[in-house]
């Protein structure tokens, strides 16, 4: 069995929320691979396969431009301790900012 369709089978056993959550947690800076792995069992290549599937082709590569460009904050090795959340202060559970306009 090829690895991508290994991968597609996974994506299959998630809700469609965690789909959606999954791609929000793509865009968002602060949301490391690593912390994506832990909640979903996915590995950063199985991660970018996922987002390539998920975006349009000119999405995913303004995505790959965004994560390559801030890369330091997507892999928490590299990121340093003075950030220590993987969202933003203002940020509820949902994924909702509270306050942003």
């Amino acid at each position: 069995m090829a690895k991508s369709s290994q991968n597609k089978e996974k994506w299959q056993n998630f809700t469609t929320e965690d789909l959606n959550r999954m791609v929000r947690m793509g865009w968002e800076d602060r949301t490391t691979f690593d912390s994506i792995q832990i909640q979903f069992g996915l590995t950063p290549n199985e991660f970018i396969q996922f987002m390539r599937s998920q975006l349009d082709k000119k999405a995913f590569i303004r995505w790959r431009k965004r994560t390559h460009e801030r890369g330091h904050l997507k892999h928490s090795k590299i990121r340093g301790n003075d950030i220590n959340r993987f969202k933003c202060s203002r940020q509820s559970i949902d994924g909702i900012t509270k306050g942003w306009k």
